[in-house]
């Protein structure tokens, strides 16, 4: 199996996974556009394109870094975002960044300070993530951010186009499953509204952790199941 091809025995564990994380929230005008930092660059790349359809007149990119970050953005996630975006055609009087969130609260609860310090109080949001963590984005968001109207989008690629995209299937998967995890784990600890655990999804989890993908699984804080960002 190649570094960006998905072995046919995990197919459709993986699949399950994917497809229950990704909302499929129809993209509707909002009043911003919140980049989620992460290790993908397409995060950066779909809020150029959803401000330049037209979908938010502001931009917060939000993201310090991650172990699974710190070589691919040494400046920084929200940085990098923003200096792509800029590259892409985005006004740069239109972006403001948020340098210090470690995790996905943080993204939420930093980026409103930083629209507030604007004097900017939005009552809606659309949240531009990578793909398995718009289930997360906006659970943790209804959760610390309960007031907005939100909406989760992130680039519109299938399976296989994103794990080329990204070039390491380990790496997608074992994210996968660690965001599975902090779905039922994050709210068990107050961090995130709740949200249902199909069977199904429940059993794909635990076979890929079976199969050892368990890089980015929290500690449970009690129970079976697994606040830091993948």
């Amino acid at each position: 199996m190649g570094a960006d091809e998905l072995d046919s025995s995990l197919r459709a564990d993986v699949e399950t996974l994917w497809n229950y994380h990704e909302l499929h929230h129809r993209p509707r005008p909002c009043e911003v556009g919140i980049g989620l930092g992460s290790h993908d660059l397409g995060v950066a790349i779909h809020t150029a394109e959803m401000f330049q359809q037209g979908m938010f007149p502001r931009i917060v990119f939000t993201g310090a870094n991650a172990p699974t970050t710190i070589e691919r953005f040494p400046r920084g996630e929200a940085v990098h975002y923003r200096e792509h975006a800029i590259a892409l055609g985005v006004p740069t009087e239109v972006i403001s960044v948020d340098t210090e969130a470690t995790n996905t609260s943080e993204n939420m609860t930093n980026s409103r300070q930083v629209l507030e310090r604007a004097d900017i109080r939005p009552g809606s949001v659309m949240l531009i993530s990578r793909p398995y963590q718009q289930r997360r984005a906006y659970v943790t968001c209804r959760k610390v951010w309960p007031e907005v109207d939100v909406v989760c989008t992130s680039r519109p690629l299938p399976l296989d186009d994103y794990f080329a995209s990204i070039g390491d299937v380990d790496r997608v998967i074992n994210m996968l499953v660690g965001d599975t995890q902090r779905i039922t784990e994050y709210a068990a600890r107050g961090f995130a509204i709740e949200q249902e655990m199909p069977a199904d999804v429940d059993a794909a989890y635990n076979r890929l952790v079976a199969a050892g993908f368990t890089r980015r699984l929290v500690q449970p804080h009690w129970g079976r199941r697994g606040h830091d960002r993948a």
